[in-house]
């Protein structure tokens, strides 16, 4: 029998998510409490928002912090690079749901 040792992150008696390593399990944690944080800076603005979008926006705000410091520092946010034309005579083929599948030569 192995014996694995799980750190679980746990907020208001809800547990959230499990790691494998103290400090994914750490970074997790901190990102929660900013993503906190933002909530209740986000509830202030005068911009009519739900009390589940505040949610949503202080989460995703949180998980980029990083991008969004930067644009807030003054940087242009990095833009989307454009897709790579595919040949017709190329290996891959696009599906309609975005997935690129190998194709099989005989």
């Amino acid at each position: 029998m192995a014996v694995v040792i799980k750190y679980v992150v746990e907020r208001n008696g809800v547990e959230r998510m499990t790691f494998t390593s103290k400090k994914e399990a750490d970074a997790y944690d901190k990102m929660l409490d900013v993503a906190e944080s933002l909530e209740h800076m986000l509830s202030k603005v005068d911009v009519p928002l739900s009390e589940q979008q505040v949610e949503s926006l202080a989460l995703e705000i949180a998980k980029q912090k990083d991008e969004f410091l930067s644009v807030l520092k003054g940087a242009k946010p990095d833009t989307p690079k454009k897709a790579k034309k595919v040949d017709a005579d190329a290996d891959d083929t696009d599906n309609s749901d975005g997935k690129v599948t190998k194709l099989n030569q005989a």
